[in-house]
């Protein structure tokens, strides 16, 4: 493995981490020893994670997790996903992830050798997607063209994730690693969930960042913590380096992997003490040397490559009221006068191929060649002339990818669950289609309804980040006499919007996961009925508390007695046979 000090880093677009060909060519050796009965499973389980390539609940197929550094994609970038979704991934989709990585799931293990090289020629990697190390370095989708950063984030999320691939430092850690960059305090990258996170300040005319660390949801969700009020651009990779150390020494959250991040180490210590052990670090004999990250920064000057005005462009005809909802709700205007960017609605994160090639060429056509994927599982076109958006939108709606409502009601978020997770408890992806078409058939024109956000994890774990929606779920299961039913805790008042990071309140109840739909509904209904001019879902949360939801929903909790009538209530979404709690060991933590 080559040193990282003497790697060239190139900003040819799309190309943040470098891949190496040899990493490459030794999975494949290593995957056809293991199917050969050459290596064992629990030695090859680690090799195969460092890859990117993890395993699912179903035997005999893994899911490929791809490293999207601050969620960025490029036109060819597109195409190669829809070649691997096409060649290499059975149900023929890619999912964008909830930290804007791509996944694709149910390859065999020799068909995800050769996707590797499918997705390595476009420089897109894989490395160091899983495990126990520094993950993908998530980011704004809007950085860069966004007019309220103080500065574009994005060459200096580029470099920590230069800096940190392949590092010896992060390659066995007690558990995973996970970090976001943020353009300004909206916070779109949700720092607050983050072990550590980076805001852009500038101080005296010095540009830097705000470090905070330790956020995480899960078990003992937490609101991450200021470590530094403001670092300099010249010291923050100096200063992560120092609360990597300290989390990789850490020896006492290696007894334990379901409490092994680093949220429970500052929680332990204290904060105060934290920063203490951050200051001592720093004066160690590895903190002299030149943290500059100059030589590692990704520099991708987008407006070049922006497209030129023509002298014409199609206009609205007899659809100009759909076009403007469509305007009104995915468009915004970037600094930039004359160019906006598009959120593409995505329905659950899901890609065919026939809609990765038709973004692909979008962007050629029309925007340059980049994009973004979002937390929010949708995928943001960057550098859109505005005298273009219809012509755009007609491309979208062809692809079936022109809904109006990214960011709203609509937009429904979760994990994958038991549709591929071995930790899974209920099929999330199901009841996510399931609410959608629920808000969708409400016809939700009220715009603070419209504001309220779903979301849903198939189990505790939260990557479908159900602890900071306005109306979140996870899987359960309820125990009827010798029968089990699909359930889901449910927590209500969380938020991420604006800079405003709050954790959901879980309310007192199990509900039987076939009527989570009637229950969204009902919580939408009662806020609509009772709330005050101008109140929002949470401050009418707040300001009425748990008691009345639960009222709302008291005769759905119930879920009756296993009959023929009944035997539905025992069948999870998007299932056919009964309901039987299936969990297993998940990898994140071998």
């Amino acid at each position: 493995m080559p040193d990282v000090e003497t790697i060239v880093y190139s900003n040819e677009p799309g190309r943040v981490l470098p891949v190496l060909e040899r990493e490459l060519d030794d999975f494949t050796t290593e995957a056809t020893r293991f199917l050969e009965g050459g290596i064992p499973e629990n030695l090859f389980i680690g090799f195969r994670l460092k890859q990117g390539v993890y395993g699912q609940r179903q035997p005999g197929v893994q899911m490929i997790r791809v490293k999207l550094p601050f969620g960025g994609v490029t036109a060819d970038q597109l195409d190669a996903f829809g070649e691997v979704a096409e060649r290499h991934a059975p149900l023929r989709k890619g999912h964008i992830t909830t930290r804007q990585n791509f996944q694709f799931h149910h390859v065999p293990l020799m068909k995800a050798a050769e996707a590797l090289y499918v997705l390595g020629r476009v420089g897109l990697s894989t490395r160091e997607a899983c495990g126990n190390v520094v993950r993908n370095v998530t980011g704004d989708p809007w950085a860069g063209v966004n007019a309220a950063e103080p500065f574009d984030p994005t060459p200096y999320a580029g470099a920590f994730a230069r800096y940190w691939l392949r590092n010896p430092l992060s390659q066995l850690l007690p558990r995973k690693f996970k970090v976001a960059f943020s353009s300004n305090d909206r916070d779109d990258a949700i720092t607050g969930l983050h072990d550590l996170g980076f805001i852009p300040r500038v101080h005296d005319g010095v540009k830097g960042f705000e470090i905070v660390v330790a956020g995480g949801l899960s078990t003992m969700p937490r609101k991450a913590k200021v470590l530094r009020d403001f670092c300099p651009v010249d010291e923050y990779l100096r200063v992560s380096e120092a609360v990597i150390r300290i989390f990789e020494k850490a020896d006492e959250l290696r007894k334990n992997r379901a409490k092994a991040r680093i949220k429970f180490l500052v929680e332990r210590v204290g904060m105060d003490e934290f920063k203490r052990m951050i200051d001592e670090e720093l004066q160690g004999d590895w903190a002299k040397k030149d943290f500059s990250p100059d030589r590692l920064l990704f520099v991708d000057d987008e407006e070049a490559t922006a497209p030129k005005r023509r002298p014409h462009y199609e206009q609205p005809n007899g659809d100009g009221r759909e076009f403007t909802a469509f305007v009104m709700a995915n468009v915004k205007a970037q600094r930039q006068q004359g160019f906006s960017t598009i959120e593409v609605k995505v329905p659950r994160g899901d890609l065919k191929p026939e809609q990765f090639h038709g973004l692909a060429q979008i962007l050629r056509d029309y925007g340059g060649g980049r994009a973004r994927t979002t937390v929010q599982q949708n995928i943001v076109l960057r550098w859109v002339r505005d005298e273009s958006l219809y012509e755009v939108w007609k491309r979208l709606k062809a692809l079936d990818l022109a809904s109006p409502g990214a960011h709203t009601i609509t937009d429904v978020v979760s994990c994958p669950g038991t549709d591929s997770c071995k930790l899974g408890i209920t099929s999330s992806m199901g009841l996510n289609a399931a609410i959608q078409a629920k808000v969708e058939s409400m016809r939700i024109e009220d715009p603070l309804t419209r504001q309220i956000h779903i979301k849903m994890s198939g189990c505790p774990n939260s990557c479908g980040q159900h602890h900071i929606a306005n109306i979140g779920f996870h899987g359960a299961a309820i125990k009827v006499g010798e029968h089990q039913l699909p359930a889901y805790h449910v927590f209500l008042g969380g938020n991420y919007d604006g800079g405003e990071f709050r954790l959901a309140t879980q309310v007192k109840m199990r509900m039987p996961a076939k009527r989570a739909p009637e229950a969204v509904e009902r919580f939408v209904r009662l806020y609509e009925r009772d709330r005050k001019v101008g109140e929002t879902f949470n401050q009418f949360f707040d300001r009425v508390g748990a008691a009345p939801f639960e009222a709302s929903v008291c005769d759905l909790v119930l879920p009756g007695e296993f009959s023929d009538d009944n035997q539905s209530m025992f069948v999870d979404w998007a299932r056919l046979e009964l309901y039987q709690l299936q969990r297993g060991e998940g990898e994140c933590a071998v």
